[in-house]
């Protein structure tokens, strides 16, 4: 099997050398750079399988670089961070990245979430439409609501027969929704079937992907439940 390929793009020269050696230790392939215009070259050159942005990079900070990937691609990214209630975490996750974590953080902690963005990325991914019709209910795999249409084999998405450009987070988090319609979801739940915490994360996480994905399929399409979470229309 080949190794997971990580792109790390830290200036710290101490965090970078050594988080480098702690993820080669876990059987993680791994390109670092000192800074975002070297991670853009490394990402268009080396197509890894996921990203590390530190925020506060030289050159192209980590938020800008993470616009850049995602314009690109649909990889998993992981911002770092050294302030857990800085602005630059819900930056970093309205830029397109798909977790973060805050620094300094331990090693075992960042293989951990790793895995879990990978984990959710393998079961997000799929192949074509299926189809669908117009009207409530399933047919053939396509769960269709109003006039968006969910193809859960394809793993596609269509708003008024136009298909709709879901990351694998976003359309995971879809998925949820679309399986209980009208049904309430609290976000530490959410976090736990999306984002596979096991534990109390931050929900600035959920809020975030819900507003990314609001614009994608319709603002009014997900309600949010105040002191509750979050419920889509059916």
């Amino acid at each position: 099997m080949a190794e997971t390929h990580v792109l790390f793009v830290e200036d710290d020269d101490v965090i970078r050398e050594a988080t480098q050696l702690a993820l080669e230790r876990d059987g993680f392939a791994v390109t670092a750079v000192p800074d975002g215009l070297a991670g853009l070259d490394a990402f268009r050159a080396d197509r890894p399988d996921i990203a590390l942005l530190d925020v506060m990079v030289p050159g192209l900070d980590g938020v800008s670089l993470c616009r850049r990937i995602r314009d690109e691609s649909t990889v998993p990214v992981i911002m770092l961070s050294a302030r857990a209630d800085s602005i630059d975490v819900v930056l970093g996750l309205e830029a397109g990245a798909d977790d973060y974590v805050t620094k300094p953080f331990d090693g075992a902690v960042l293989v951990a979430r790793i895995r879990a963005v990978l984990r959710r990325f393998g079961h997000a991914s799929g192949g074509r439409s299926g189809g669908g019709q117009p009207e409530p209910g399933a047919v053939g795999g396509v769960l269709v609501f109003g006039d968006l249409e969910v193809d859960t084999e394809g793993m596609e998405v269509r708003r008024g027969g136009a298909q709709v450009g879901l990351t694998p987070t976003e359309m995971r988090l879809l998925l949820e929704f679309s399986s209980a319609p009208g049904t309430v979801l609290s976000r530490d739940k959410l976090l736990e079937r999306v984002w596979d915490y096991g534990w109390g994360g931050d929900t600035r996480v959920v809020d975030v992907h819900v507003q990314r994905l609001r614009t994608k399929i319709g603002q009014d399409r997900i309600e949010t439940v105040r002191g509750f979470g979050y419920k889509l229309r059916a």
